[in-house]
């Protein structure tokens, strides 16, 4: 009875956790040990919900190839970032063999170049339960895509749009209008995008915990004023906004649970608005003022009085404004610090 036990209960759980800490390539690797460790492992279904060929050779191949075998018939993440040989027609087939397709919800299309418009719609009509999708890098991709997406995918909730530089405003509308409850959402270097499009976003989707609009610098104050309604926001990434002012900053500092924040070469900022942030934004534990040069040290100053001690990442390299800005003058000043330059 005891080896009864060990062999359905213990050593099954003993796989999933250790499984849970490989790459699934040695995970492959264990299978072939022996018939043993192969019905232990495969016995476990937690093990067979994720498929990972992220940067695979002929990644399409082995795509089908594993979507055939049971074990992942119930599989809920595939990631296939960097798989560039993924084409329209490896979706089609991932449509068609998958057995338990409601149960797919995250897909990872990042830098999957050779897709279209047309393989986001196969993979919007046959995965209708996806909760995030990453479409990084793909130029390829336009407001179409949007368009299946909000008409077939009503819980989708992470959405990365970064590189997709033919996505315009009438896709910010479409997620506005469709997925408000949107938590986090990438659109680094959209250029197409206006403030109009950004508007809608702030507007509508007040649920988002992570805004990335990174090398987005047409946007003026105009697109920011909306974006205390955010008041969930963890992360916003304004990296390289030339526009924006500290008009601006004044409506950030309202989003309160902030802990994340670039403004890394937002250059009319000024310690205005940063002392603005340092009253409203109490949370930051991550901060990038890099080649700002109109701040100086009193906005140091206005942040130590209310982040001194859970500030863990403070960059003002470029800051020629600010005198005390060696490491061993920010660790007087901030003490947790422990990143003091994020880019070179």
């Amino acid at each position: 009875m005891e080896e009864e036990a060990w062999g359905m209960e213990i050593v099954p759980r003993v796989m999933e956790i250790v499984s849970s800490r490989l790459d699934q390539i040695d995970v492959y690797s264990l299978l072939l040990i022996s018939p043993w460790c192969y019905r232990a492992l495969i016995s476990v279904p937690s093990i067979w919900q994720v498929l990972d060929l992220h940067g695979k050779s002929n990644a399409g191949v082995k795509l089908s190839s594993a979507i055939s075998l049971p074990r992942y018939s119930h599989v809920q993440h595939i990631n296939l970032e960097f798989a560039q040989t993924i084409e329209d027609r490896h979706l089609i087939i991932l449509k068609e063999k998958l057995k338990s397709p409601n149960d797919l919800h995250t897909l990872n299309l990042n830098a999957c170049q050779k897709v279209s418009d047309k393989g986001i719609e196969v993979v919007a009509c046959a995965f209708q339960n996806l909760k995030s999708l990453s479409l990084y890098w793909n130029v390829r991709l336009s407001d179409k895509s949007i368009l299946h997406l909000v008409k077939n995918c009503p819980h989708m909730i992470h959405l990365n749009l970064s590189g997709c530089k033919n996505i315009s405003d009438q896709s910010m509308f479409l997620i506005a209008e469709n997925y408000k409850s949107l938590k986090t959402l990438n659109l680094t270097r959209c250029v197409k995008l206006t403030d109009i499009g950004l508007q809608q976003i702030l507007m509508s989707c007040s649920s988002l915990i992570s805004l990335n609009l990174y090398a987005l610098s047409s946007f003026t104050d105009r697109a920011y004023e909306k974006i205390s309604r955010l008041e969930q926001l963890r992360f916003l990434d304004l990296c390289g906004a030339q526009n924006l002012s500290d008009s601006s900053l004044y409506q950030i500092a309202r989003c309160k649970n902030l802990v994340s924040l670039n403004l890394t070469w937002c250059v009319r900022a000024t310690d205005i608005g940063v002392q603005a942030i340092a009253c409203g934004c109490t949370n930051l534990e991550y901060l990038s003022l890099f080649g700002i040069v109109g701040v100086t040290d009193k906005c140091i100053e206005a942040l130590a009085i209310t982040c001194s001690k859970i500030l863990t990442t403070l960059d003002v390299n470029g800051c020629i404004g600010i005198k005390k800005r060696g490491r061993e003058e920010l660790l007087k000043i901030f003490p947790n610090l422990k990143c003091f330059k994020v880019h070179s």
